[in-house]
């Protein structure tokens, strides 16, 4: 049975993929509307053009929201509970679904500043996708 956390990587998505695995965070802007967006599609969700091209996001952003994690029956998830599920409002505007980590949940609070940090979804497979986390910028003490 395949992993439930390992990504199918399309050509739209490798772009993005790739620059994760490289540090890096990409997003993608509207050609027609300039509006930026994520997560990576092949579409404009403001205006539904097509011409969308990735750019670099500075990787910086606040805590919108998260939930602490203490209950997910399935592989591999089980084996990380509990975990810190949030959503981040990039420094650009969109909002992303991730992980906190670097913080017990108990010190972190909504609106804090918060870094990107990019690690293999699966230390033991050396062509593991990288997976976008965020981490607290600010002091958590």
């Amino acid at each position: 049975m395949a992993r439930a956390d390992i990504p199918t990587i399309d050509p739209a998505s490798a772009p993005y993929w790739e620059a994760a695995r490289q540090g890096r965070l990409l997003i993608a802007e509207c050609r027609s509307c300039a509006t930026v967006h994520h997560y990576p599609r092949p579409f404009c969700p403001t205006c539904w053009s097509e011409d969308v091209h990735p750019v670099a996001a500075s990787g910086t952003g606040t805590l919108y929201t998260y939930s602490t994690v203490y209950v997910n029956d399935l592989l591999p998830f089980r084996e990380r509970l509990p975990y810190t599920a949030a959503i981040v409002e990039l420094a650009e505007g969109p909002k992303v679904m991730t992980l906190i980590e670097g913080a017990p949940a108990e010190r972190l609070r909504i609106g804090m500043t918060v870094t990107a940090a990019f690690r293999p979804i699966d230390d033991d497979d050396p062509d593991s996708p990288y997976l976008t986390v965020f981490t607290p910028t600010e002091e958590t003490a």
